[in-house]
């Protein structure tokens, strides 16, 4: 009896780590837009685009909607939703400032241990205190507290992170930009190596890749990755390439294409590279806008392509992310509205892995 307890192996605990955004999802996130934000001058357009994305998201998984007025959105919605749809969506009533899930959302890692989550709960400050953010950073608590999740909640309030400023290959490897990471107002005084050991810890990651080149005119973001290069299936980065030797831009995203055949993989091979048209410049009056097409949604099914009414443009985007995502229904979904606040369609949702909903 002795023997056999002494070779009985003990559990191990989990390891974690952030799922690629291809992986089978449960839901996506959305915020959904309201009169005390931003979008106050063009609600119902911007309603409009939240709805276009509610159809997609709901007919293929779960929709959590987060908003101060649920009785509201849902009738939005069932004007737009069958009841097959309606019964997919999860209301979760909060105060707002903005609609930015993926920026105050949380980051959710899975165990290897079927059943095991932990979603990381980061600091959310306006990206680097220049928007009032209070509201937005109470949101992940609130959604814990519904018990929507399984798994745990992993509290990082001392430390800014926004889920749009890191890709994962689900890996180990994460991409993030050193423009955003070591922008004013996040994480001073740490340098460099010291966020890049805390990402490493926080992720369970093995790396983390820094770009340093490129940064779109009109990002509040300071640069976020997903603004700029995707990671996709079989080692492809997803990246914007400028073409336009006049383009106020092009110096710095020529730079980024640079380095990204510079890098390699774990395993030390190149990264397959398929560059991503720009949208001919959209303005808000003088102010250029961050336009970008690199700022799709994967969900399970499809990816959604943000459309700028740019025929030539929007059909070359929709291709290339057809080429890489073959299995899946590639979706335009108007984004002009969404753009005037310096975002776009993955900027305004995030996704939560198969499992982590009860």
């Amino acid at each position: 009896m002795n023997h056999q307890q002494a070779d009985t192996p003990k559990p191990q605990p989990a390891s974690f780590r952030l799922p690629a955004e291809w992986e089978e999802q449960d839901c996506v996130q959305l915020t959904w837009p309201h009169a005390a934000t931003d979008w106050a001058p063009y609600l119902s357009d911007i309603t409009l685009t939240f709805t276009a994305l509610a159809q997609a998201i709901t007919a293929r998984e779960r929709l959590i909607v987060v908003t101060p007025e649920p009785d509201s959105v849902a009738r939005q919605l069932r004007e737009v939703l069958d009841q097959a749809a309606m019964s997919r969506v999860i209301f979760v009533e909060a105060p707002s400032n903005d609609t930015w899930a993926r920026d105050h959302g949380p980051l959710t890692l899975s165990g290897s241990t079927p059943g095991t989550f932990k979603l990381l709960n980061f600091c959310f400050n306006g990206w680097g205190e220049k928007f009032e953010a209070r509201l937005d950073n109470a949101i992940n608590t609130r959604l814990f507290a519904s018990g929507l999740f399984q798994g745990s909640m992993e509290e990082h309030a001392n430390f800014v992170l926004e889920g749009g400023s890191v890709e994962s290959d689900g890996r180990g490897t994460i991409f993030t930009t050193s423009c955003c990471l070591l922008a004013p107002h996040r994480n001073q005084p740490l340098s460099r190596q010291q966020i890049e050991q805390r990402l490493k810890l926080m992720l369970h990651a093995d790396r983390i890749v820094w770009l340093d080149h490129g940064e779109l005119i009109g990002d509040d973001t300071d640069g976020h990755i997903d603004t700029l290069v995707r990671i996709a299936p079989n080692d492809t980065l997803l990246y914007d390439a400028c073409t336009d030797s006049t383009d106020p831009q092009y110096d710095g995203l020529k730079a980024l294409e640079e380095q990204l055949r510079s890098l390699r993989t774990l395993d030390g091979k190149p990264y397959r590279l398929v560059p991503l048209p720009l949208p001919d410049p959209l303005f808000d009056g003088e102010d250029r806008l961050p336009a970008t097409y690199a700022n799709f949604l994967i969900i399970n099914g499809a990816v959604l392509c943000p459309t700028y009414g740019q025929p030539q443009h929007d059909s070359e985007a929709q291709a290339r992310l057809g080429e890489v995502f073959p299995d899946r229904a590639i979706i335009g979904i108007d984004s002009r509205t969404a753009i005037r606040q310096h975002g776009s369609l993955h900027c305004l949702t995030m996704q939560y892995p198969k499992g982590v909903l009860r």
